[in-house]
């Protein structure tokens, strides 16, 4: 039914210049447009930035008021911190179509176009210029700024090819627009702004405040309609770059990101990227510690001294680590052949592949990247064990290993190898129903693995650890 709803209305739009003046469109600037739509989806209630998790009361009020404002936009953040997913969701604030002159490159609204093909094809046909409608995936523009980037690819050069052809070089068709021009009535960003080089950075304060282009020594005036966000990592000031002072003047609000301020809001973030793949046969579970332990041992990546905080931990790190978690139980389910996968303690060495190329450390040579991971995960899972118990509650468990019992625990051991120690395991069993991991063998195995390391991290029980399967005893 909606879908036959969107047909009917495609089909009614006005198809000629003449057609729109008589439906009655009034166009509007891409700023009136997005402030009016932000308006609209406020007082219903609606989502404005689908996917961007954790700013609700911070950042995204700030992009409201710069919204409202009719302002350009600097993010300014670390990298992983969502700034490009958020300067695509403002697409969202887009009308879901406008009409523009047939064939533009440049988004000519037919009521007021600004290029010269537009307007002589408009002088030619009259009422009868066809008219397009183009969506809202059509109205964004987006370049990662790098040293090698030229005016011609933001705004335009001349085309040898149309010189060839005949036209003079005074003439407008000659122009080849660049990125912005063809960005005209929408949203454009420019990704890592510092990096652009200054003489390019230079060539866009007309675009900035007098909204228009200059192409060489051509006597033309564009009137572009244009909303700029552009973003930046706060070290590239020093580093890799500057952003010249009149263009960041220019620019109406600089809005500060950040990564996600709990523990909940970092997981929240790793089930909606990771990447899931299904496996015939394996049915994986993720108990709750074991996210909360991917998300502390991030948490606990940007607290730490020995990593460097200039460039920051992506919450990229957190994914990678989820997925990879979530891999190495599912590999060890294959090899078993068994049917229910969960991931454990002794799968937590597979994080250090997704994790140290994610890290800087802060002095180089003197602390090796396997260390510090494995500090952070040690940290991680204790952090983590004492927000769900109190060693005090293990007595009996712990008097039970003074009087000689130990324990085995490996990646590869099968999950039903811990099912079975439970009987012998004297309070595991209501630690176990505690973590709410039901009567699932390879959750029940993740959950027997957790209660021992956190024991043994807290210093109550020892671990020999090698090679072959980790000892558990006192």
């Amino acid at each position: 039914m909606t879908a036959m709803a969107s047909d009917s209305s495609a089909k009614v739009r006005p198809s000629t210049l003449g057609d729109l003046r008589d439906s009655g469109y009034a166009p509007r600037t891409v700023r009136e447009e997005m402030r009016a739509n932000l308006i609209a989806k406020i007082r219903k209630g609606d989502e404005l930035f689908p996917g961007v998790v954790g700013y609700d009361q911070t950042v995204i009020p700030q992009v409201e008021n710069a919204i409202l404002s009719g302002q350009d936009i600097i993010l300014l953040g670390e990298r992983g911190q969502a700034k490009t997913r958020l300067a695509r969701s403002l697409t969202n604030l887009l009308d879901e179509a406008i009409p523009i002159v047939f064939g533009s490159e440049i988004n000519d609204d037919p009521l007021a176009p600004i290029s010269k093909a537009a307007r002589d094809l408009i002088a030619e046909r009259g009422d009868a210029t066809p008219v397009e409608w183009i969506g809202r995936d059509r109205r964004y523009g987006e370049k990662l700024a790098t040293p090698d980037t030229t005016i011609a690819d933001l705004i335009g050069e001349v085309d040898p090819i149309k010189v060839a052809e005949g036209r003079y070089l005074s003439d407008e068709l000659t122009i080849s627009y660049g990125l912005i021009p063809r960005t005209n009535r929408g949203v454009f960003t420019l990704n890592e702004l510092p990096d652009l080089a200054e003489r390019i950075q230079v060539g866009l304060l007309n675009i900035m405040e007098e909204r228009d282009v200059q192409i060489r020594g051509y006597k033309i005036r564009l009137p572009l309609d244009v909303f700029i966000v552009a973003s930046a990592n706060p070290e590239d000031y020093t580093n890799r770059g500057r952003i010249i002072t009149p263009l960041k003047d220019r620019y109406g609000s600089q809005i500060r990101t950040h990564y996600p301020e709990t523990i909940e809001l970092e997981m929240a973030i790793m089930d909606q990227e990771r990447t899931g793949f299904p496996t015939d046969g394996v049915e994986v579970t993720v108990p709750g510690f074991m996210k909360e332990i991917v998300a502390e041992l991030t948490h606990g990546a940007r607290r730490s001294h020995d990593i460097s905080q200039r460039s920051g931990v992506s919450v990229r790190m957190s994914v990678a680590n989820y997925e990879n978690l979530i891999s190495n139980a599912t590999r060890r389910s294959i090899r078993l052949g068994e049917k229910q996968a969960a991931p454990r303690i002794s799968d937590l060495d597979g994080l250090h592949a997704s994790t140290a190329g994610k890290i800087e450390l802060e002095a180089m040579g003197e602390v090796r990247d396997e260390q510090v991971v494995n500090k952070l995960l040690q940290n991680a899972v204790v952090t983590t064990f004492n927000r769900h118990f109190s060693v005090r509650q293990f007595e009996r468990l712990v008097l039970a290993f003074d009087n000689g019992l130990h324990v085995e625990a490996s990646d590869m051991m099968p999950a039903m190898g811990y099912v079975h120690q439970l009987s012998h395991l004297d309070g595991m069993r209501e630690a176990v129903d505690k973590l709410g991991v039901g009567g699932n063998p390879a959750a029940v195995a993740s959950a027997v693995e957790f209660v021992l390391e956190g024991l043994h991290l807290n210093r109550r029980l020892n671990k020999d650890a090698g090679k072959g399967p980790a000892r558990y005893h006192r």
